[in-house]
């Protein structure tokens, strides 16, 4: 179909919805809302996924081509789901309405009432998304060429194979359909479909354009299990970090993901690549295997995270849990046989969790502000002697930037007090054992005697803070910060971003 017609379909289509009075403009087959359109459009479409962006956005300009593909696909396919953008740096009433914290936040209107978006950012992921939020969980499919088609048209796709469609096992199978967004499912009873894939009543089977093409499931067949059999076959054993995976990667079951920091441009990276995934396949149900391109600038932020450059390949495991253990092999070598010791080790627990560690500068102590490091931490914040104050930063985050010019005057107020030491650490390039700090800054007195630490949660101005140093730590712990709340451009760290 070409872009005209289709143009003129998505067009013809909307005519009924809106008044002649109402202008409703169609950018790439997206819908353009504003504060004037946005009610009628809601109120005459049943069904409306609404993209609230920033034009400056980075996520939003990746997302831009995806959502008028999906556009397309849903036009052409004769949905009546429409897709819609509002800029929400112009239509900021709107954006306020709908309590717009962040670039992109997408919306589902289902007969007028919004529910959050939570699939992926890929067309095909917005297509499957929005069927399914519309549609049964599962497409009947009746002959060969219908589920040829559903196969071939998806990246990844589920059959169920049920004579009876009643069953407790199909109640399972669709159960589990209705909860899974990112790839479409299908269901029959024909028994043409049963023979062309040599399936019998009861099989449940992932088709996927990856790996051994497709896997059926095996063992007892209940909600749980299930749904942990799909979440992982439905990923590559291979798994590359971008926008559209990010969610999967880090919203899954498995916590425990090996990182392979490669370059793209570099000749040795795709027979890494390979030897990571001959190995990969006995892990799959403890180990996710993710590769991340360090010719991306977006991904700096991670090598940061792991106090690494990206000149050398290299790799690391991460345990996503509350302390974010990361864990580092004994060798840089990426070979198949390196890269399975490594993840087995890690199984077995005989690697202990790598702490990053910068060296001690020799000017550490020479300023107002100590500069402390993992190896000088404990003697100097531990000290029973002494209150010491202790700033846990980050060099990219611009709330530590707003600080550290106070921070340096607290640190010069107290420069003459024997018993008082102003110090900071860079936290991403520091780590110990018994402190893990979560978002930047991150201020804690170690108080004097038995070094009982207490978080600063007051004002970041000269005066709050040297008032809970003076305190002892009594003034300013535990109340609620004055300034305004920190939105979605926050610089402190999350898991889904490391």
């Amino acid at each position: 179909m070409n872009l005209i017609f289709t143009f003129c379909l998505i067009f013809v289509s909307i005519i009924p919805a809106f008044s002649n009075d109402e202008e409703v403009k169609v950018d790439d087959g997206v819908l353009v809302l504003t504060q004037k359109n946005f009610k009628s459009v809601i109120s005459s479409n049943d069904f409306v996924l609404v993209e609230f962006y920033a034009p400056w956005c980075g996520h939003c300009k990746a997302l831009a081509p995806e959502y008028a593909k999906a556009a397309k696909s849903l036009a052409d396919s004769g949905s009546q789901i429409k897709l819609a953008k509002v800029d929400a740096t112009e239509e900021t009433s709107l954006a306020e309405d709908h309590e717009v914290r962040g670039y992109p936040t997408l919306k589902f209107f289902k007969k007028g009432t919004p529910v959050e978006y939570s699939g992926g950012r890929s067309a095909d992921e917005i297509v499957n998304w929005l069927n399914k939020k519309t549609g049964p969980p599962a497409k009947e499919l009746k002959d060969v060429k219908e589920a040829k088609s559903l196969i071939d048209d998806n990246n990844v796709v589920v059959i169920g194979f049920f004579k009876d469609q009643s069953s407790e096992a199909a109640k399972v199978f669709l159960d589990v359909a209705s909860s899974f967004d990112d790839f479409p499912f299908g269901i029959t009873s024909d028994e043409s479909i049963f023979q062309e894939h040599s399936c019998k009543c009861g099989d449940i089977v992932l088709f996927k354009k990856f790996d051994d093409g497709k896997v059926q499931y095996e063992g007892e067949l209940n909600v749980k299990n299930l749904k942990k059999f799909l979440s992982t076959e439905s990923l590559p054993l291979l798994v590359e970090f971008n926008h559209e995976t990010a969610q999967k990667i880090f919203g899954g079951e498995i916590k425990s993901h090996l990182l392979l920091f490669l370059s793209k441009s570099n000749e040795e990276t795709a027979k890494i690549e390979e030897a990571a995934r001959s190995v990969a396949k006995p892990f799959r149900e403890k180990v996710l295997f993710v590769t991340i391109d360090t010719d991306e600038e977006d991904h700096q932020r991670i090598l940061e995270f792991f106090g690494m450059k990206k000149e050398a390949a290299a790799a690391r495991l991460i345990k996503l849990e509350e302390d974010m253990s990361k864990f580092k092999p004994e060798t840089n070598e990426l070979t198949a046989d390196s890269i399975k010791k490594f993840v087995q080790d890690f199984l077995d627990g005989k690697i202990k969790p790598h702490l990053l560690s910068q060296d001690l500068p020799d000017d550490w102590n020479k300023s107002g502000v100590y500069t402390l490091v993992a190896s000088n931490f404990d003697s100097i914040a531990l000290d029973p002697t002494k209150d010491v104050l202790v700033e846990f930063y980050a060099p990219w985050c611009t709330h530590c930037k707003q600080l550290a010019p106070i921070y340096e005057k607290i640190g010069e107020h107290f420069k003459d007090n024997d018993d008082i030491v102003i110090a900071k650490m860079d936290s991403t390039a520091n780590e110990l054992e018994h402190t893990r700090v979560t978002s930047f800054p991150t201020i804690k007195l170690y108080a004097k005697g038995e070094n009982k630490v207490i978080e600063y949660s007051g004002p970041r101005t000269f005066e709050g803070i040297t008032k809970f140093v003076e305190s002892g730590g009594l003034d300013g712990a535990n109340v609620e910060e004055p300034f305004e709340e920190d939105s979605e451009d926050d610089d402190s760290p999350k898991k889904d971003e490391l």
